[in-house]
């Protein structure tokens, strides 16, 4: 590696102050998990890294809100967010979708900043805080903006960040009645990059109610497969239902083939892992 500068500003807003959004060589540091390999591959020669461990206690704190609205800070490390009471507790989802994301190792150093910042299509998250209605608060120079996790990533890692801006929190909305699961097919060992996650949402009066089905890692960023949700919403779910919601999201699912698996193949998958992700929140218990 090339040598680079390395600061640690004691605050959000002398971090701010450190980037330089017209120089590509200026970048945040978080848990740096995917920014290490990137530079030991000499695919990135960085000037300068802004390191965001010490920009503020609201960067690292997990808490639950009066209303139950969850808030993540992003410098909050993977480990911790999946072993936190409060998340274990009244966000199951994600503690679940935590214990096969990558190794334990990368998570007890990767950050959820990190880890959403980075904008890799095969990541676990996204799709799940997709499904939940989780926004992120971003702050820069002109202040702070709410963007939903839905529109933040718009390809293979991009996003609509800008250069001068840094992702400070997630919020999630308390669940209320809602069932959710997250379903993910790997080639290889349990915790390798999925050839297809799908997480799902709804709300539940007996009936599914607003429902959210999000497909992630074959596509070319999280997507909600809105015909399915259409079919599904208003009825109860039975075999036949599941059948076809699999059916329906198979066919408007846009796939993009990979190491991981053809376009046929992957359409299988859909297939299969929609059903399946739908009967995993549906046997579950529906939050109090």
């Amino acid at each position: 590696m090339t040598p680079f500068d390395l600061v640690e500003p004691p605050s959000l807003g002398e971090a701010l102050k450190l980037l330089e959004p017209d120089d590509s060589a200026v970048r945040p540091l978080a848990g740096g998990t995917a920014l290490m390999l990137l530079m030991k591959s000499g695919f990135f020669r960085p000037k300068r890294l802004v390191s965001l461990r010490a920009a503020g206690e609201r960067l690292a704190r997990i808490r639950i809100e009066p209303n139950g609205e969850l808030r993540i800070g992003a410098m909050v490390r993977l480990a911790a967010l999946e072993w936190a009471p409060e998340v274990r507790r009244d966000f199951p989802v994600i503690g679940h979708t935590l214990r096969t994301l990558a190794n334990v190792r990368v998570r007890n150093v990767a950050t959820l900043g990190g880890h959403l910042a980075h904008a890799d299509p095969h990541s676990d998250l996204p799709p799940v805080l997709i499904a939940l209605g989780a926004c992120l608060v971003l702050a820069g120079p002109r202040g702070e903006r709410a963007v939903p996790v839905e529109g933040f990533a718009t390809g293979h890692y991009e996003t609509v960040c800008k250069g001068d801006e840094l992702i400070v929190e997630a919020t999630i909305p308390p669940l209320g009645r809602r069932r959710a699961a997250y379903a993910k097919c790997t080639t290889r060992s349990a915790d390798d990059w999925p050839a297809l996650g799908i997480a799902v949402a709804w709300d539940d009066d007996g009936a599914i109610r607003s429902p959210r089905i999000v497909l992630g890692a074959a596509t070319e960023r999280p997507t909600r497969l809105k015909a399915a949700e259409a079919l599904i919403a208003g009825r109860t779910l039975d075999g036949a239902l599941l059948t076809r919601a699999g059916e329906a999201a198979a066919e408007e699912a846009d796939v993009v083939a990979d190491a991981r698996g053809s376009v046929s193949y992957k359409k299988q998958l859909v297939k299969v892992y929609v059903a399946r992700a739908l009967r995993a929140a549906g046997a579950g218990p529906a939050a109090p």
